[in-house]
């Protein structure tokens, strides 16, 4: 089991960017599919990004394609989330998940380890 923290997320200006961070505890990690979620206010959590245990393979949200980059280093237990030309509608708590699996998915079922979360907000 591994467990999650999530950091650097803040404020941006629409058109900014922002790294994302998920330190992951444990020495599994790389037994680990690794996932970004993001939740806005009244909203459903929807997939953002995913990655494989290799790091090999990866899938992006339609929202996001182009514009994110979901990458992981294995040696030191960390995902992260490069976030690019970001817009207003970005703005959410992002999520970091694991999944105990070789390949990553786009439903939140499958991801069984959660951080906490860490807001972005994009001003217009």
């Amino acid at each position: 089991q591994v467990t999650l923290v999530e950091s650097g997320g803040g404020l941006v200006q629409a058109g900014g960017s922002l790294r994302l961070s998920c330190l992951a505890s444990g020495r599994t990690f790389s037994a680990y599919a690794m996932g970004w979620f993001r939740q806005a206010p009244g909203k459903e959590r929807e997939f953002v990004a995913g990655i494989g245990t290799s790091g090999r393979s990866t899938d992006y949200g339609d929202s996001v394609k182009g514009r994110f980059t979901i990458s992981r280093d294995n040696g030191k237990n960390t995902v992260q989330l490069q976030m690019n030309s970001l817009k207003p509608e970005d703005s959410a708590v992002y999520y970091c998940a694991a999944r105990y699996s070789l390949t990553t998915g786009t439903t939140r079922g499958p991801y069984g380890v959660w951080g906490q979360g860490t807001q972005v907000t994009v001003s217009s």
